[in-house]
């Protein structure tokens, strides 16, 4: 591991997408952390520091929609780029764009994931 190793949080609640993205980013050299709801997630990216987080938006205990306000809202994640990755439709995406209180991800793919596009995104938003 080189000490210029980036660290993406994939916040997720399917275990099979977790592996998926994991997978992808470890064996191209990333640091991976993982959370399975909102909730879960802001504290562990307090605590580690991501370079990026990965965002589901449907999940159980704390919507990802309402994590992707609490991370612009929190100084301390305020500033790590957000890349919403959801089988939710272009709907969601409008509906996000149009909203007064949450900024608009700085990236956004919906599933099913092409590891191609996902992993040129991933090294954008991380250099």
């Amino acid at each position: 591991m080189n000490k210029t190793s980036k660290k993406v949080l994939i916040v997720d609640d399917e275990p099979d997408m977790i592996d998926f993205l994991k997978s992808l980013l470890t064996d191209n050299g990333i640091e991976v952390v993982v959370a399975t709801n909102g909730k879960e997630a802001l504290e562990i990216a307090k605590k580690e520091k991501p370079d990026l987080i990965t965002l589901d938006i449907s999940m159980p205990e704390e919507s990802g929609s309402r994590a992707l306000r609490n991370f612009q809202e929190s100084p301390e994640t305020s500033d790590i780029p957000i890349f919403i990755i959801t089988g939710i439709s272009k709907d969601f995406k409008k509906f996000i764009h149009t909203r007064k209180v949450v900024k608009p991800p700085t990236a956004y793919m919906e599933k099913p994931i092409d590891s191609t596009a996902f992993l040129q995104k991933v090294n954008e938003l991380l250099n």
